[in-house]
């Protein structure tokens, strides 16, 4: 292990550990509000994505300084399989991301009905993420935002997303 994948692991670490957890690691330990802070330095262990973001990060340090007995040639495809192998649902949605991300970006929209729910609220973390569509959350402007910061979630309104609000009819 040279010091340069010592170092990419610590990176994907730390990027992790900013991130929004995912609603995996919040059912698995009870704690939906955990955000990063004094309380949440690194990410919980049994968290999926470890596997996902550290495993390439090293294997391209490892390319990159050489000592890489077998390089990886498609690393995109490398990526896909670690996460098929951690989620098992991705070979379920690998055919619709794909689709998605075919088409063009700027006209594809995504109406979310349960605009405030939590689940939905990642979800659309993972849309604007992928870049896979517009998405338009349907909820109370105001909860919506609250429980975005509640959840730690990355997603800003009027940027990544529009909000539809039920309580005014325009």
């Amino acid at each position: 292990i040279t010091r340069e994948m010592e170092v990419a692991a610590v990176h994907a670490v730390a990027e992790l550990a900013r991130q929004e957890q995912s609603d995996i690691v919040a059912s698995a330990y009870g704690i939906q509000d955990l955000s990063f802070g004094p309380e949440y330095l690194i990410p919980k262990p049994f968290d999926p994505r470890l596997i996902v973001k550290i495993a390439p990060a090293v294997a391209q340090a490892a390319m990159l300084s050489g000592v890489a007995q077998r390089p990886i040639e498609d690393m995109d495809a490398y990526r896909q399989h670690l996460q098929q192998f951690v989620y098992h649902s991705g070979t379920l949605m690998k055919p619709i991301f794909s689709a998605a991300r075919k088409v063009q970006m700027e006209n594809k929209r995504i109406v979310f009905a349960e605009g405030e729910e939590e689940r939905v609220l990642r979800a659309v973390q993972i849309v604007v993420d992928e870049t896979l569509a517009s998405p338009i959350l349907i909820g109370r402007p105001s909860v919506i935002a609250h429980r975005i910061e509640r959840f730690g979630l990355r997603l800003r309104e009027g940027v990544d997303f529009t909000v539809v609000n039920p309580e005014h009819d325009e």
